[in-house]
């Protein structure tokens, strides 16, 4: 018989998913006791979540000013994809190594339906598709320390995404395929799922940084 949640572990989950959904934008004000009523649990557990939070990045605590869900700037931005480029092309080069027929097939609908919301450029589908593929990817590592890093990896680089595009006309250019990857990956390479792992973040990080430049 499995322990139930926590009420601070259910708490940190419903503001997690708040954070990620925008429903508690970059740079939100955090009212511990205004939150505790919305989401129906008692005070102490959601001081408990925004500790987590503030620990996992999603909140800063500024002394003397207050709590806000933290902001993503540029710097932010190229920390995150440097981090990521550290991690998943790792993990696409493990992936290729212990891929099994099951996780290919699998990972072919997940790229199907990215590409669909590519071609009618529904960019809400697409990226909640486009994490669903990157988060498969680490399962399919099979390493839990791997897992344990990219997660929450995976969450900032969707809570960017959603931000980024919810104040931006649509650019079907930025929503990137993942065909080289599922190749490379179907062919069991390795060194062509990291190079295409590679590829696919630099690419990424190049939009934005011309978006930012400008």
């Amino acid at each position: 018989m499995t322990d139930s949640p926590r009420a601070s572990d259910r708490a940190y989950d419903v503001l997690l998913e708040m954070i990620l959904d925008l429903r508690l934008p970059p740079g939100a004000v955090v009212n511990e006791a205004q939150l505790a009523a919305d989401v129906g649990f008692g005070r102490m557990p959601v001081r408990e979540a925004i500790a987590r939070l503030a620990s996992d990045r999603f909140i800063t605590v500024v002394p003397r000013r207050g709590t806000f869900v933290t902001p993503v700037g540029l710097e932010d931005v190229l920390d995150m994809f440097e981090a990521r480029e550290a991690i998943e092309c790792g993990v696409a080069y493990i992936a290729a190594r212990r891929a099994t027929d099951a996780d290919l097939e699998h990972l072919r609908a997940l790229v199907g339906a990215a590409d669909e919301a590519r071609s009618v450029e529904r960019w809400s589908e697409y990226l909640q598709d486009d994490h669903a593929i990157h988060s498969f990817l680490v399962r399919m590592a099979g390493n839990g320390l791997l897992q344990d890093a990219a997660e929450r990896l995976l969450q900032h680089n969707l809570r960017f995404w959603r931000s980024y595009w919810a104040t931006r006309p649509t650019q079907h250019s930025s929503m990137l395929s993942h065909a080289d990857l599922l190749t490379a990956l179907e062919a069991r390479d390795c060194e062509a799922a990291e190079r295409a792992m590679r590829n696919h973040i630099a690419s990424s990080r190049e939009l934005l940084q011309g978006v930012f430049a400008r």
